[in-house]
């Protein structure tokens, strides 16, 4: 993390954290964890394709699907995300 680019905002209902990567480091974020002390830690996962395909993948067919079913499944490709919407393509 560079430190002088990180930056706090609190409000009454919301807080929110500001991270920015230190030079020389690449490539997107895959997760972040949060809590209220390093024992108690909650993982969330960044939306990206890899990690849309993955979810859905343990969602809609779990460990025992056979080889044919994982090939009919769904193509899903992330279009766009920002603040206010997520885009996603299913084929």
């Amino acid at each position: 993390l560079a430190s002088p680019e990180t930056s706090v905002s609190v409000s009454a209902h919301n807080a929110a954290v500001g991270l920015a990567k230190a030079p020389g480091s690449t490539g997107p974020w895959e997760k972040f964890c949060f809590g209220l002390d390093a024992s108690a830690l909650q993982e969330r996962l960044f939306v990206s394709e890899e990690n849309v395909d993955g979810f859905l993948g343990t969602v809609l067919c779990p460990s025992f699907c056979s080889q044919s079913a994982l090939e009919s499944q769904p193509l899903i490709e992330v279009l766009d995300v920002t603040e206010d919407r997520i885009q996603i393509r299913l084929k």
